[in-house]
């Protein structure tokens, strides 16, 4: 179970969600190079692997979570040409940039991006044939309520796809992450996105998160099955695959 108590502005009086949401209008300028540049664009690379994970699928209609400004749908877009993309998300900032983004490139009949709660998905049961979730579902306020909407919104045999931050155990890669993360993360978020308190938001939520057996048993428990979890790049990231 997530630990609600890691929030972005630790002395705001507003619910996580809200918080989550204020953060990301405030980055949304930035959001986008800050995670190539953070990743050394190692991000992209992972993206890639946990959409292949779809490709025997070959889904029609697909739901992306915790969308933020669109990057992860338009890869799927281009990577496995579904009929059609939506992606919700809760910061309107982030909405903003992605429908700028998907409008250039001219792929508005493909892409929809709407303002949405994960725990509350405005959608019937049994809609999409995969569900993706790129770096989201950590900042979920209950993560079980958010999973359990997903296997609700999914078709049968449908496919859920997590890519989401880890903690790596080997040394020395684990003291060096903790370094990077912990001190030089906060410094780029306040020097480029003038928000420290998002990048140090960062780093506590990805700790607090359940990773790996137990990340695996609570998709379990939520009634997803053929649960499995892949570590990327000395476990610095996680794939989850999970069906319906």
């Amino acid at each position: 179970m997530s630990d609600k108590k890691i929030v972005p502005f630790a002395t705001s009086n507003l619910s996580k969600k809200e918080q989550i949401a204020e953060m990301f209008n405030d980055i949304a300028y930035r959001y986008d190079f800050l995670n190539h540049f953070m990743s050394m664009g190692i991000d992209i690379q992972w993206r890639k692997k946990a959409l292949k994970k779809l490709k025997d699928l070959h889904p029609k209609k697909m739901l992306d979570v915790a969308t933020g400004t669109g990057d992860f749908a338009i890869m799927a877009h281009k990577m496995l040409q579904p009929n059609s993309i939506v992606g919700i998300d809760i910061s309107e900032g982030m909405l903003n940039h992605g429908r700028e983004k998907i409008s250039k490139l001219g792929l508005g009949d493909k892409i929809t991006l709407e303002l949405g709660d994960s725990e509350t998905i405005s959608f019937p049961d049994n809609t999409f044939d995969a569900i993706t979730v790129a770096f989201g579902v950590r900042n979920f306020e209950n993560l079980e309520k958010g999973l359990s909407e997903m296997l609700r919104v999914l078709k049968p045999g449908g496919k859920l796809v997590i890519l989401e931050f880890s903690n790596p155990t080997v040394f020395p890669i684990k003291q060096l992450y903790n370094l990077y993360f912990r001190y030089i993360t906060p410094l780029i978020g306040k020097w480029i996105a003038r928000s420290q308190a998002a990048y140090s938001y960062l780093p506590e939520s990805v700790k607090a998160f359940p990773q790996g057996k137990e990340m695996c048993n609570i998709l379990t428990n939520t009634g997803f099955q053929a649960v499995t979890c892949k570590k990327l790049t000395f476990g610095i990231s996680s794939i989850y695959c999970a069906s319906r």
